[in-house]
């Protein structure tokens, strides 16, 4: 008598099938985070695109609170005025610019209203130690008027230290622990000008990002292929199953031998069938 298909409803296989469900919610959650990450990827480089070359507006206007921060504004030209103060300058260190070692300067602003915001001045090489830029250019002394492209602080990093004077990251909480004062601690931006301009040549300004928008399309597809894939695999066993349990079934032995047929005829080289049509016509 065949077994039939009566096996695939046994406990065994009802596991793999849910095994395979398992897996394919798995992919399917994987495939949707992909998806958001590259609407997060698109959504970027049209906030570069439109913000880039915007008409600059005042810090207040971006930044009505001290911890305020919309990602809208990000890249975003903001003006404001007042008076750097030198001796609080920060070195960020682990900054390289085309392949070479360099820091980032920060110099505090103090606006009119007592208030202070880091300005990311540019970008500086390191010496040959590694461990300290070749020269900081000053910042302009007295009142100037600062154009910057305002950008979010950056997370610590932990267990990454600095030297005196130097930070890992431009966590702005942190800065102003260091400082021992408040200051804006929701963004800060990255010079584009500043007026009256320095007696030396400023840091090296930032480059505008190239549009990327990653693998994230492609990962997506790729899980859901995964997915598909278990189902697939899981057909498969099944079906592989199925023939060895009905092995004396005569319907299946001649299945068997139709499909040993079709290999066997597979199996033939170009070079095998050209063989034969030589030999018929001689």
């Amino acid at each position: 008598m065949s077994a039939g298909w009566r096996f695939a409803f046994s406990r065994r296989w009802l596991g793999y099938l849910g095994v395979a469900i398992v897996f394919a919610i798995v992919c399917v959650l994987l495939s949707n985070w992909q998806l958001a990450r590259a609407s997060e990827k698109e959504e970027e480089v049209q906030r570069i695109e439109t913000n880039w070359d915007a008409t600059p507006i005042p810090l207040d206007e971006a930044l009505p609170s001290l911890d305020s921060f919309s990602v809208a504004d990000e890249w975003h030209p903001v003006s404001m005025s007042g008076t750097y103060l030198p001796d609080e300058q920060l070195l960020v260190r682990n900054r390289p610019r085309n392949n070479q070692a360099g820091f980032n300067v920060l110099t505090p602003l103090r606006l009119a209203d007592g208030d202070v915001f880091i300005v990311d001045r540019g970008w500086v090489a390191a010496n040959d130690s590694l461990e300290a830029p070749e020269s900081v250019p000053a910042p302009p002394s007295g009142e100037v008027s600062v154009v910057v492209r305002i950008r979010p602080g950056e997370p610590t990093l932990p267990g990454r230290g600095a030297a005196d004077g130097q930070v890992a990251t431009i966590n702005l909480p942190q800065i102003a622990e260091l400082r021992g004062e408040t200051l804006y601690s929701g963004a800060y931006g990255m010079l584009l000008s500043e007026s009256p301009a320095p007696a030396e040549s400023a840091p090296l300004g930032p480059i505008k990002p190239e549009p990327n928008e990653g693998m994230h399309l492609s990962y997506a597809l790729q899980w859901v292929v995964f997915a598909l894939m278990g189902f697939i695999f899981l057909a498969y066993a099944i079906r592989q199953e199925y023939r060895i349990l009905n092995s004396d079934d005569p319907k299946e032995q001649r299945r068997a031998a139709a499909r040993a047929e079709r290999l066997a005829a597979k199996a033939r080289s170009d070079a095998d069938i050209e063989d034969e049509i030589l030999e018929a016509s001689r």
